[in-house]
């Protein structure tokens, strides 16, 4: 069985313009995730991300605070049925 999981994450707050999703790929790929960061249209920024238990949680706990200009005032976390199967972390739109 493996050991990977794959979640949903939305982060709320002032996380447009403040090198949010940069900073997540930068975390991701130091975390050993893989997955997407996107800007959405109602101002959140939304992730999808697959890796093992612990890394995901850091990340979470990351998304939490995000890059210092960010002021994230609600994270929201989904786990996802079954994987994804991404090759590696990307900044979409």
């Amino acid at each position: 069985m493996s050991n990977i999981r794959h979640i949903s994450i939305r982060v709320y707050g002032k996380v447009h313009g403040v090198f949010f999703r940069a900073s997540t790929k930068e975390k991701a790929l130091e975390l050993g995730i893989t997955g997407f960061v996107q800007n959405e249209e109602d101002g959140t920024v939304y992730m999808e991300a697959e890796g093992s238990p612990s890394a995901l949680k850091q990340l979470e706990q990351w998304a939490h605070e995000g890059p210092r200009r960010a002021k994230v005032e609600k994270v929201e976390v989904k786990e996802m049925e079954g994987l994804a199967g991404f090759k590696e972390f990307k900044v979409k739109r």
